[in-house]
């Protein structure tokens, strides 16, 4: 792996030494530090548009907000992500995995507009809005000053189809997955699920501040490379 370009590695892992979990997602929460990645990967610092998905993990503790996601048929809990066009997390909830989508969707976008007043397009799927319940397209324009888009998925079912806008989150929780401790949700406290989420991240926005190249690992992160390179290509 290379590792060179903006801070280095030991400017890096100086800012992060001696920190514990709560002080490592801190971290996180400076918004200096995803400034930096966002401009190192030529965009604007403060992002104007994201992506907000979910993502039932299997809990193989007890503790608190444990549910069963019937679609999914598993016991555990949903991490809900917002990220922004770099796949970068802006913001992460963890609630029990029987809270429904749209629900929990409120509890992510909540706040937004003081976090980060330019965020004004948030993309999502057919299930935080549809011909049954759109109402929170509604709640979020009001309570979060941003507009939803839903991406509709495709209309062939069968086989692997990599969704415009979406592939970006879905990379995300791809990088996420690499994390061993995120397997599946290990944690008894929702605040320290959420608190590894972005110890996770941190590890990711380290690594592209050092320059450090990552392989794409399986279809979703080949074709989220593929697609990036050409959008970025000519700038």
């Amino acid at each position: 792996m290379r590792h060179s370009g903006a801070g280095g590695d030991a400017e890096v892992a100086g800012e992060l030494g001696g920190e514990g979990l709560g002080g490592r997602a801190r971290w996180h929460e400076d918004v200096r530090h995803r400034h930096r990645v966002r401009v190192a990967d030529g965009r604007d610092p403060r992002p104007s548009a994201a992506v907000l998905d979910a993502q039932t993990a299997h809990s193989h503790q007890g503790g608190e907000a444990i549910g069963f996601d019937m679609g999914k048929r598993t016991r555990g809990r949903k991490r809900h992500i917002l990220v922004d066009t770099c796949g970068l997390l802006l913001k992460a909830v963890v609630h029990a995995a029987n809270v429904q989508d749209r629900a929990g969707a409120k509890l992510v976008l909540a706040g937004l507009s003081t976090a980060f007043p330019l965020v004004g397009l948030v993309w999502v799927d057919g299930g935080y809005v549809n011909s049954v319940d759109d109402g929170l397209i509604g709640w979020a324009e009001e309570n979060a000053g941003v507009r939803l888009e839903v991406v509709a998925r495709n209309a062939d079912p069968k086989g692997f189809h990599v969704l415009p806008r979406r592939w970006v989150v879905e990379r995300t929780f791809s990088w996420l997955g690499r994390c061993r401790r995120l397997a599946r949700d290990y944690e008894r406290k929702t605040a320290h699920a959420e608190a590894m989420i972005k110890v996770a991240m941190i590890r990711l926005m380290a690594a592209r501040l050092a320059g450090e190249e990552i392989t794409p690992n399986g279809p979703i992160e080949t074709e989220a490379a593929r697609r990036l390179a050409e959008d970025t290509k000519g700038q």
